[in-house]
């Protein structure tokens, strides 16, 4: 027979309650939310938290309510795509309430909890998956027909944590077309379908560079990689977004380029991306629906 002190079984008993408590939170955040969005990438610098930004610009451009998370503890850069800075604020409740970029669009992020957006988050496993649950178990989101989930390159503890909260989460991976970037990617599609997550499909970002001058596609890191695959894997394609110095200048703005006024390659291909990531979100819903019908 196991024994184990008052103050030990007592303390344990109140950790267990406290995890269902939270469990019981997040249940009720997420009914609230119709469709959660999980953008993520087999390795860094191929422009994941960009495509985050501006897909969830794009949908808040179309009316819809959208939540921008991004779950990149030791690296985010949401709030400086955004041009927000300072820390949430906490409501009467105790809940956090999200900063507000516009009336639709709505962000969370790691950088808005530190006082000095420059310091270092030296934290291991367990202190960034009980960071991300409180992300969504203590965050005021309200009724959502979005939450975009922007993850941290790999497969670790920030993807895997994301996974286990919102299981119904829909899965979208970035890729560029070369072919470093690509065997990263195929080892996300791998652990992605060990976690028998629901894949939305693949997004080529770097699909060419638009020439600043004559405005014509180079094809600076090939293309056509993230299509072939998406298609060797049986993903559907989601689009292919070149390279354009547009995107650039408006991320150092902090003005998502789906919401500058003059018009670019970049633009017109990540506003048909999230047109084409709303379509197949109904879409997964509608079958996921009829499964358990």
């Amino acid at each position: 027979m196991s024994e184990c002190s008052s103050g030990s079984c007592s303390g344990a008993n109140k950790a267990s309650a406290k995890l269902k408590i939270q469990d019981a939170m997040i249940e009720t955040t997420l009914e609230k939310i119709k469709y959660k969005l999980f953008i993520m990438s087999g390795k860094g610098g191929v422009g994941k938290s960009s495509v985050s930004v501006n897909v969830a610009a794009a949908l808040a451009a179309r009316g819809f309510k959208v939540g921008l998370l991004d779950v990149d503890i030791h690296g985010p850069s949401v709030p400086t795509l955004l041009g927000i800075s300072g820390t949430l604020d906490v409501d009467r409740g105790s809940l956090m309430v999200p900063k507000e970029y516009n009336e639709n669009l709505h962000v969370v992020s790691m950088e808005s909890l530190l006082k000095d957006p420059d310091q270092a988050v030296l934290w291991r496993g367990p202190m960034k998956t009980s960071a991300i649950r409180q992300f969504v178990s203590d965050v005021q989101w309200g009724e959502l027909d979005f939450l975009v989930v922007d993850s941290p390159p790999g497969t670790g503890d920030e993807p895997m944590t994301v996974l286990k909260t919102v299981p119904e989460a829909l899965c979208v991976v970035v890729t560029t077309p070369q072919e470093v970037s690509l065997s990263d990617v195929r080892k996300s599609i791998n652990f992605l379908q060990y976690a028998q997550a629901n894949v939305l499909g693949v997004v080529e970002n770097m699909s060419g560079l638009i020439c600043p001058h004559c405005h014509e596609s180079i094809d600076l890191f090939k293309k056509g990689g993230g299509k072939d695959l998406a298609e060797k894997y049986g993903l559907d394609f989601l689009g292919a977004i070149p390279l354009d110095p547009a995107t650039v200048v408006a991320g150092d703005m902090g003005t998502p380029v789906v919401l500058l006024e003059e018009d670019s390659q970049a633009k017109t291909a990540l506003i048909e991306l999230a047109d084409t990531i709303a379509e197949a979100a109904q879409k997964s819903f509608e079958a996921a629906s009829t499964t358990h019908a």
